[in-house]
């Protein structure tokens, strides 16, 4: 018998949908010219944009993947909030204000401006298209698992529900309505994670049990544990547990016992455990709470080769939000430099406020609802955390506060990400107005949703993790040197996005096959495919120059008036923005 949707969690999630679309709506009578839709006239003050830019930066991988990645692999997955926040502190010293004062509308409009070759902007545009795309599909598979565990409807709804939300904002009013949004949707995450953080502190005070305690992670009643997609289990000790389904490649129904070692689950695989039975976790996570506690472990890839993988994520994490399209584009929208550093500032405290508490809710998840690791589903901790220590009403409206956060996650981050790639479409493929940007948004909005839909579902934050490699190894190359480096030609920028990204995104898509093959699912070739930043920035970076300065005749004959508008404050009148073009800002182009 299918259990009841609860009332006060489908409450939660129509009224997080419907506030995003009122607001937009509402954003949308302000929108009426190119420069609206792009970059919100260049009018959004730094509280305001601050809060818009937390709001879409806290992503699915946030709100979800960062609770299910602590819970899984312990101490070693605290990097990802730390590496989420401080790449702002890159931002702020390095991009944010000669960024702004560039007067680009886009990152391939920077290129252009500081390099000169048309040619180079179109590269860019195909880089920032590539890393939008690649990083919308987390979000709508979050958005799948999401309804899927709160409403029972299959994962294809909860990803064409906010894909159409979103689509229809971002057509609707570009960036000037997508700042009111996503500033609204910062402080209801931050409301929707710190409320069950805090309720389940209060409950934790009375429990006897810890979290650290030098013992697997056990349930305390009888559990059923569905397996929705095939995973790789480790078990420490031989296991009495009742399954229904299939257990390396046999078909088993009934008591079986797990020998110590790895196990695979087939997709819809039922096992049962008997109360106090230790749980078995995903090859490669700690598999008890003593070594979950300590540093150390790795963050899976089997945990070969440890130190390597939080190097190479702390690399990805700091350089790649310098290299993120949609939190680039936020940047044009602040009237000068000097709020664009403000911005950044206040982005690093608002970020650090929020990221306490899925730290704390991956730490509770272990203890309290330790059937996840099984499951490969570990992005679901957050969201069964309330209803699993809470009970009657209270329970179901802490359950209802994550459910509208989780949906806002979703939208808000789609939605930054919706308006980058179809700015640069709009201005770099199509003729650059208001019609143009609407038509780019709808196609850009097609292609991650098939994939959504298509792809096997991952780790949120691993699945955006390897995305912030990517733009660590092509954008974030391209605007340190560019704005830092006078030495810098196009062909340089042009071969070392072209290394990097290439290393980066062949590793992202060997990880895939990898992740699914027992026999080289371990050693270097799994933690290269996992976490490549520490080859593949490297290269970006020595690649760049190395051919910069081989072709060093090449270097633009303007480039000190351009590093001079870069660079000198606003108030001593060098700087002036760039135009959109012939389709510039002219209200009859809709």
């Amino acid at each position: 018998m299918t259990e009841p949707i609860p009332v006060a969690t489908l409450v939660g999630l129509v009224a997080a949908a419907v506030a995003t679309v009122a607001i937009g709506v509402y954003g949308v009578r302000m929108a009426r010219t190119t420069s609206d839709f792009l970059v919100a006239s260049r009018s959004v003050g730094p509280r305001w944009n601050a809060a818009a830019i937390s709001g879409e930066y806290l992503s699915a991988a946030s709100f979800l993947g960062v609770a299910g990645l602590v819970a899984k692999f312990g101490a070693d997955a605290l990097w990802y909030p730390v590496g989420f926040t401080a790449g702002y502190l890159g931002l702020l010293l390095f991009v944010a204000a000669p960024l702004r004062r560039s007067g680009a509308y886009t990152v391939p409009d920077f290129a252009e401006f500081r390099l000169g070759e048309r040619w180079l902007r179109t590269l860019s545009m195909m880089v920032v298209a590539i890393i939008c795309v690649l990083y919308l599909v987390p979000q709508f598979q979050g958005a799948g698992l999401t309804l899927n565990i709160l409403l029972g409807v299959p994962d294809w709804v909860g990803v064409a529900v906010v894909g159409i939300i979103v689509v229809a904002n971002v057509v609707g009013g570009g960036m000037r309505s997508i700042t009111f949004v996503q500033a609204f949707q910062y402080w209801l995450k931050l409301t929707a994670v710190a409320i069950p953080a805090l309720v389940l502190i209060l409950h934790f005070v009375g429990d006897h049990r810890a979290v650290d305690a030098p013992v697997p992670p056990t349930v305390t009643e009888t559990t059923t544990v569905d397996i929705t997609v095939d995973v790789i289990v480790q078990v420490a000790d031989p296991l009495d547990v009742t399954v229904r389904g299939d257990v390396d490649g046999v078909p088993v129904f009934g008591v079986i016992e797990l020998a110590p070692g790895e196990h695979e689950f087939g997709a819809g695989t039922q096992l049962v455990l008997e109360a106090g039975s230790p749980v078995p976790v995903v090859a490669g996570a700690p598999s008890d709470n003593d070594t979950w506690a300590a540093p150390g472990a790795g963050i899976g890839a089997g945990g070969a080769h440890p130190l390597f993988q939080v190097y190479s994520l702390m690399l990805a994490t700091f350089l790649g939000t310098m290299g993120l399209p949609h939190v680039l584009v936020r940047f044009y929208t602040n009237p000068d430099g000097r709020a664009a550093r403000m911005t950044s500032l206040a982005v690093i405290g608002l970020l650090g406020v929020f990221y306490l508490f899925p730290t704390v809710l991956g730490v509770f998840a272990r203890l309290y609802v330790p059937q996840l690791l099984i499951t490969g589903r570990s992005d679901a901790a957050v969201l069964l955390l309330p209803g699993s220590v809470l009970s009657g009403w209270g329970g179901q409206l802490v359950a209802a506060f994550v459910a509208s956060g989780a949906i806002a996650a979703f939208l808000s981050t789609s939605s930054g990400l919706l308006v980058s790639v179809a700015g640069v479409l709009s201005t770099d493929v199509l003729r650059g107005r208001v019609r143009d940007f609407r038509i780019a948004a709808v196609l850009a909005g097609v292609v991650p949703l098939v994939l959504a839909l298509s792809v096997t579902s991952l780790d949120l934050s691993r699945s955006v993790g390897q995305v912030f490699a990517i733009a660590a190894s092509t954008l974030c190359p391209l605007l340190v040197l560019g704005i830092w480096w006078r030495g810098l030609t196009a062909i340089g920028a042009a071969a070392g996005m072209i290394v990097g990204g290439g290393v980066a995104g062949g590793a992202a898509m060997t990880s895939i096959l990898v992740r699914f093959d027992p026999e080289t699912a371990h050693g270097w070739p799994a933690v290269l495919s996992e976490y490549p930043a520490a080859a593949s920035v490297p290269l970006a970076f020595v690649t760049m120059i190395a051919v910069s300065l081989a072709t060093r005749a090449r270097i633009p004959a303007d480039v000190g008036r351009t590093f001079s508008r870069m660079h000198v404050p606003e108030r001593l009148g060098m700087g002036r923005d760039r135009e959109l073009g012939a389709f510039g800002d002219r209200r009859s182009s809709r």
